[in-house]
């Protein structure tokens, strides 16, 4: 009389539902521009999950807005899978009025758990700080020298 819990299947860990790069851009939205690379785009997760080790991003379209707002620097780094485009397509023009550096990342999925969030988050800030000096200088180069949209 006792109940036998089903067993879930196990996916296999080596990418069973991870998609290419490739397939990512495909669903990428119409105003991602610039669009990081994909050697680019693994820095920026990087980046990201050092940066919240140690507390220094900024999660969200409402809070990276009012950091913006109040001039706070760093990198702005936004999934360019997000539907519908009106969440976020003024974060842009906020960052080139303030000459902050930003780019699109294809997936927000990864973004959020690249933050250690188990949620897909659409922008994130990157906040300079002495712990990851290195890969946050490289990222802002990098992201700097991308060509902005016309």
């Amino acid at each position: 009389m006792t109940k036998v819990k089903k067993e879930k299947p196990v996916e296999e860990e080596t990418g069973g539902t991870e998609k290419s790069y490739e397939e990512l851009i495909a669903s990428v939205n119409a105003i991602a521009n610039p669009l990081a690379s994909r050697k680019l785009s693994k820095k920026l997760y990087k980046c990201v999950k050092k940066a919240a080790k140690v507390k220094q991003i900024r999660r969200g379209v409402k809070e990276v807005q009012k950091f913006i707002n109040k001039g706070e620097k760093g990198i702005v780094v936004f999934a360019g899978d997000t539907l519908p485009i009106d969440v976020y397509c003024h974060l842009p023009i906020m960052c080139e009025d303030r000459n902050l550096p930003y780019a699109y990342v294809p997936s927000k999925a990864d973004l959020g758990s690249s933050a250690g969030s188990k949620r897909p988050t659409c922008v994130i800030m990157i906040k300079p700080h002495d712990e990851y000096k290195e890969a946050y200088d490289e990222c802002l180069e990098d992201v700097a020298s991308l060509p902005k949209p016309v």
